[in-house]
């Protein structure tokens, strides 16, 4: 219980500069930018359109509503991709101010995550507007979809404390990383059904944690269906495991990360 309330006043004690840190980052991403925050509803809508063009006749009878089905996954994806790719970079990147004064690194990687996920909550504006516009069905389980959001942070959490670490060591790994995403896009059943494909490939996407979540958050907001307890089970299991295992590889490596950067 020391050990707990030690770290919780430590984070209490940092926590304007971590408030300091999500602001810098945010205004950071948009600082070229003449449309600033805009961009990032108009961003993933035009996704939408391009990718409802090219891949809407091929799957018009498996999905309805496809692009409902379509933004519903690529805007958690997009949050899982781009928040673990900045976070990947977030000790290094801030390297002159670490060697300058004593901050908790893992302030860093959380500020890298937490202001992603504050411009992913803002695009889920356009979720809400693309169900407007395609007449989809509002229902009481639309209340259940914030629980996914937050195992989804915690997860995204957790892994971008290992990548941090990991690549703030072994600098290649952000090469590596990329492919990894790339592969774990095509296998999350973004732009079509799973149900397409061989019984025999079908046991991947049992595995792979972000299309667990893409699922979870689809039922709540696509099929409008209550919560599916397996999945959400799931769902709750890969997101403490994630945290856990991100937590304790980075408190292992902090002390060591400063001879890196």
């Amino acid at each position: 219980m020391k050990k707990v309330s030690i770290h919780f006043n430590n984070f209490t004690k940092y926590s304007y500069l971590l408030k300091l840190l999500v602001i810098r980052d945010i205004k950071k991403k948009y600082k070229e930018s003449f449309l600033g925050l805009l961009w990032s509803l108009l961003s993933p809508l035009m996704h939408m359109i391009v990718l409802t063009i090219v891949f809407s006749n091929l799957f018009e009878r498996n999905i309805t509503n496809f692009p409902l089905y379509l933004i519903a996954g690529r805007l958690i994806f997009e949050f899982f991709s781009n928040a673990t790719t900045r976070a990947m970079t977030s000790i290094i990147s801030s390297a002159t101010l670490i060697k300058k004064v004593y901050i908790p690194k893992y302030i860093l990687t959380l500020a890298g995550v937490t202001s992603n996920f504050i411009i992913f909550c803002i695009s889920l504006i356009d979720l809400l507007l693309v169900m407007v516009i395609t007449g989809s069905q509002f229902s009481w389980n639309l209340l259940f979809a914030p629980i996914y959001l937050i195992l989804l942070y915690f997860f995204v959490l957790g892994i971008s404390y290992i990548v941090a670490t990991l690549n703030t060591i072994f600098r290649d790994i952000q090469h590596l990383y990329g492919v990894v995403v790339m592969i774990l896009m095509y296998i999350s059943a973004i732009f079509y059904p799973v149900n397409i494909l061989p019984a025999s490939l079908q046991p991947i996407f049992t595995f792979n944690p972000v299309y667990q979540f893409i699922k979870g958050f689809r039922m709540c907001v696509y099929y409008t269906e209550p919560l599916y307890f397996n999945n959400l089970l799931y769902c709750t299991l890969i997101a403490v495991v994630s945290l856990s295992i991100g937590l304790f590889v980075f408190w292992k490596n902090q002390d060591k990360l400063i001879f890196y950067v």
